[in-house]
């Protein structure tokens, strides 16, 4: 069954190299995380999957990369500078600060129990401010985007123009966004520092209802099909007084953490909001010129935006489980083999001299292909419950036998038959168990 305590998955991505805590030999950095080698690959693993979903597998959706930094005018235009905000709250006790929307009783502090200690709550600016260029001031001041949105907002028309596409068409992007959050927690899920994978969706005005329920579909289905359990997620329209300044429909996919629903993606009906603003402020055109009606409109947005890092989170925690094979209990992370760190492991038997020349030339011809492990140190089951412990969905066993018959030991992690297959053979059988 999926982990039921976070610290399941915290332990398990500390031990075997997913997830560290940033700054550690310095005693860390609050909500800050480094990626492992194995969580490097599964962050990477589950943006390509999206981008797989989103834009390879379709004709309408390109993807951009824009940058991380931006002037206040974009900021002032799109309303974050005003808008993008948290009710902050201090206790005056303890002297700890917390959003006021976030607290399960409004008049009693959480970390000291003090009743009626709480200040006035005090709109709190989420975005990071710095300066460009070597002097200090009003006129050097930048920021780091709070959201990648508004990088494809700037680029509509240059995309509308070299894409040659037309409404209804996406514009995609997968990066680093940064919120000063005031009480970020529960390890990956809420940090200061993270990654997006989001997609404006520009569409003619009179189809938004159409489209945005289409995405919602869309996005709720990604979820399961790469491996988490339906009953996990849920859909969650958001009520009047929750919508964004720029939202009149957001829904969100909500998966089910072991603190409770938490939010995965959003799923927004931002309308003409964005690319008005930015024209407005600009002063450039920002617009659609439909030939074959010889009509010019402001095209309305769907907004799928997801955050990559808590996506993978939900991804290990739906993924984890334990059971006992051969009277031993084993911890196995049953993640979809897209998504899995390493898809193939090659454990040759004996460290012996004999082995290695042909499971190096296997690992060789196999990591052409797919990201695989060499593993060769410890007893054979040892090395297959690593295996299991990190998602890799197969083991390729060399052993003696191999010198003789050219046959090579297949297992599959999740139900931990071994099957003898001709080396021959073996790409297409790694394949064929693997999907891709």
């Amino acid at each position: 069954m999926p982990a039921t305590d976070l610290d399941q998955i915290v332990n398990l991505c500390k031990r075997r190299g997913f997830v560290y805590p940033s700054a550690e030999i310095y005693g860390g950095f609050r909500s800050s995380y480094d990626y492992g080698p194995l969580g490097s690959l599964m962050l990477r693993n589950v943006k390509d999957a999206w981008v797989r979903s989103m834009v390879q597998t379709r004709d309408d959706v390109v993807l951009i990369d824009a940058s991380i930094l931006s002037p206040p005018q974009v900021w002032e235009a799109s309303g974050h500078l005003a808008n993008f905000t948290d009710p902050l709250v201090d206790c005056t006790k303890c002297k700890q600060r917390f959003r006021e929307d976030h607290l399960e009783d409004p008049d009693t502090c959480p970390n000291c129990g003090a009743k009626g200690s709480f200040t006035a709550a005090r709109a709190f600016n989420l975005m990071f401010k710095t300066f460009a260029g070597p002097v200090e001031g009003a006129g050097a001041e930048v920021y780091l985007r709070p959201e990648t949105a508004q990088g494809m907002f700037l680029n509509f028309a240059n995309v509308l123009q070299t894409s040659r596409k037309k409404p209804p068409f996406g514009i995609a992007q997968v990066g680093k966004s940064f919120r000063n959050e005031i009480t970020p927690g529960n390890f990956i899920f809420r940090t200061r520092e993270f990654e997006q994978m989001e997609m404006e969706f520009f569409v003619p005005p009179e189809e938004g209802p159409k489209w945005y329920e289409y995405w919602c579909n869309e996005r709720l289905n990604w979820y399961i099909d790469l491996g988490i359990p339906a009953e996990m997620l849920k859909m969650r329209p958001h009520d009047a007084d929750e919508l964004s300044h720029y939202s009149t429909g957001t829904s969100d996919v909500e998966f089910m953490f072991p603190w409770g629903w938490g939010e995965l993606e959003g799923i927004a009906q931002r309308t003409d909001y964005d690319l008005k603003q930015h024209a407005q402020h600009s002063g450039q055109k920002l617009e659609y010129f439909d030939q074959a009606t010889n009509e010019r409109y402001v095209p309305y947005v769907i907004e799928p935006a997801a955050g990559a890092t808590r996506t993978m989170a939900a991804f290990l925690l739906a993924a984890y489980d334990e059971d006992v094979v051969n009277d031993e209990k084993r911890s196995v992370l049953r993640l979809h083999p897209r998504l899995a760190p390493y898809k193939v492991a090659v454990l040759p038997l004996s460290k012996k001299d004999t082995l290695t020349p042909l499971a190096k030339a296997l690992y060789a011809d196999i990591a052409e292909r797919y990201m695989c492990e060499y593993d060769e140190t410890q007893a054979i089951g040892r090395r297959y419950r690593r295996q299991d412990e990190i998602g890799t969905p197969l083991c390729v066993t060399v052993d003696f036998e191999s010198l003789e018959d050219n046959a090579v030991t297949v297992r599959d992690r999740d139900s931990t038959e071994q099957v003898r297959v001709p080396i021959a053979e073996l790409l297409p059988e790694i394949s064929a168990r693997l999907g891709f």
